[in-house]
C-alpha cells in the first residue's frame, strides 16, 4: 500500500512538472517580456510589495517615454528650422507617442491577457492524449519561434540606432569650447540641459538607451502576445479537428456514444471561440496603433534612407533599413495572425463537412451543421474594429507607404 502511494505520488509530481514545462512553453516568452516592464497580469495573491514594484516600474517607464518625448518635441519646435531636419524628427516623435500608447493599452487590458493567460493554462491542464500534447507543444514551439524573430528584429533596430550609429560617428569635438561629448541617438532640448557638457552627456546617453530598451521591449510585447494568444488558438482549433475525425467511431479518451463526443467538440468550439473574443478584446486597439503607426513610420523612413544615401551616409542608411525592416516584420506578424486564425476557422468548418456525418443516425447530424455555422461566421481580428487582419491588408499598408513616400518626394 506504501509502494502504491509512493508511485502515486511521483506521477503526481512527474505530471505537474510536465504541466509548468507546457505552459511556460506557451507563455514564458511573454512572462519575460512583460514582466520587466511592469504588466505582466498578478495572480491574486501577489503581495503588496509585489504590487508596488509593478507600479513603481510602470511609473518610471511612463516617465521615461514622456521625457524623450517632451525633450525632442522642444527641440524641433524652438533650435530647427529647415523642413527636412523637422521631418527627420516627426518619424522619433511618433515611435514615442506609438510606445506610450500602446503602452497604456497593456496596461488597461492587462485583466483580459490575465484571462487568454489563464484559459492557456487550462487547456494545457486538460489535455490528456497524448496525440493532442503533441499538437499543442507543436503550435507551442511555432509562437516561440515567431517571437524570438520579433525580438530579433526589434532589438537589432535598437542596437544600430542607438548604439552602431553613434559609435560610428564617434566622439564629437568642438576645437573653439574645447569639448568633446558622445553624439546621441534623439536631439536634446537646450532649454532643459546642455548636453555637450559632462556629466549631463553621459547621464542623457544613458537615459535614452533605458529608454531605447523599455520602448522596444513594449513593442516586444505586443507582438508576442499576439503571436502566442493566436498561435494557441490555431493549436486548439487543430486538437479540435482531430476529434471531429473520430466522432462517428470514437477513440479511447472520448465518450463512449456519440452525444457525449458531440456535446465535447461542441464545448471545445465555444472555448476557442471565446478565447479568441479575448484576444481581439485584448489586442484589437493596441494592432490599431500598430497599424497606423507602421503605415506612416514606414513612408518616413523610406524617405529618410533616399535621402541619407544622396549624401553618402551609409551609416545612417543602414540604420534606417534596419528600422524599416523592423517595422515591416510588425506589422506583418499581426497581419499574418489574423490570416492565420480566419484561415483555421474555415478548415474546422470544412472538416466538419469532410467527416463520415452521413453515418450518424437521426438528428445527431444537426450539431455538425451548428458547428459548420459557427466557422463560416467566426471571428476574425481587427485593428480597431475597423480593419480586418490579413496579408491583402499587410500589401494594403506597403502601398499605402509607398504612395505617401512618392508623394513626401514631390512635395520637398
Amino acid at each position: 500500500m506504501q509502494k502504491q502511494r509512493s508511485i502515486d505520488n511521483a506521477k503526481s509530481v512527474t505530471m505537474h512538472h510536465d504541466y509548468q514545462k507546457n505552459v511556460d512553453l506557451s507563455i514564458q516568452w511573454n512572462r519575460w517580456l512583460l514582466e520587466p516592464i511592469g504588466v505582466w497580469p498578478k495572480s491574486h495573491n501577489s503581495t503588496r510589495i509585489r504590487k508596488c514594484f509593478f507600479g513603481l516600474i510602470i511609473i518610471i517607464c511612463y516617465g521615461l517615454i514622456s521625457f524623450e518625448f517632451v525633450s525632442c518635441f522642444l527641440y524641433l519646435i524652438v533650435e530647427v528650422d529647415d523642413a527636412y531636419n523637422k521631418l527627420r524628427l516627426i518619424g522619433p516623435l511618433s515611435f514615442f507617442l506609438m510606445s506610450f500608447t500602446k503602452y497604456y493599452l497593456l496596461s488597461l487590458h492587462e485583466d483580459d491577457i490575465h484571462e487568454c493567460v489563464e484559459r492557456i493554462k487550462w487547456d494545457w491542464k486538460n489535455a490528456k492524449y497524448v496525440e493532442d500534447r503533441n499538437v499543442m507543444v507543436e503550435y507551442a514551439n511555432y509562437g516561440r519561434r515567431l517571437v524570438a524573430i520579433c525580438v530579433f528584429f526589434v532589438y537589432s533596430s535598437f542596437a544600430f540606432y542607438y548604439i552602431v550609429k553613434p559609435i560610428s560617428l564617434g566622439k564629437i569635438v568642438v576645437a573653439e569650447e574645447n569639448l568633446t561629448f558622445i553624439p546621441i541617438a534623439f536631439p536634446f532640448s537646450k532649454l532643459i540641459a546642455d548636453v555637450r557638457y559632462s556629466p549631463t552627456n553621459e547621464i542623457v546617453v544613458s537615459i535614452q538607451i533605458l529608454t531605447g530598451v523599455f520602448i522596444h521591449m513594449i513593442t516586444s510585447a505586443a507582438c508576442s502576445l499576439a503571436a502566442v494568444f493566436a498561435v494557441h488558438a490555431c493549436g486548439q482549433m487543430k486538437v479540435l479537428m482531430t476529434w471531429l475525425e473520430h466522432l462517428v467511431n470514437g477513440r479511447s479518451d472520448m465518450s463512449n456514444t456519440v452525444d457525449g463526443r458531440i456535446a465535447s467538440i461542441v464545448s471545445q468550439h465555444v472555448r476557442i471561440l471565446k478565447f479568441l473574443a479575448f484576444t481581439e478584446k485584448a489586442l484589437q486597439q493596441i494592432s490599431f496603433v500598430e497599424f497606423l503607426g507602421c503605415t506612416t513610420n514606414l513612408c518616413l523612413l523610406g524617405y529618410y534612407t533616399i535621402m541619407e544615401w544622396n549624401v553618402k551616409e551609409i551609416t545612417f542608411s543602414l540604420s534606417y533599413i534596419i528600422l524599416i525592416a523592423s517595422f515591416t516584420f510588425n506589422i506583418f506578424i499581426f497581419c499574418y495572425i489574423g490570416e492565420l486564425v480566419a484561415e483555421q476557422c474555415k478548415q474546422v468548418g470544412e472538416m466538419t463537412y469532410m467527416i463520415e456525418w452521413h453515418q450518424l443516425s437521426g438528428k445527431k447530424k444537426l450539431g455538425c451543421m451548428l458547428i459548420i455555422a459557427m466557422s463560416n461566421s467566426s471571428i476574425k481580428f481587427t485593428a480597431g474594429n475597423m480593419v480586418e487582419l490579413s496579408i491583402s491588408t499587410f500589401s494594403d499598408v506597403i502601398k499605402t507607404s509607398v504612395a505617401f513616400l512618392n508623394m513626401l518626394r514631390a512635395i520637398t
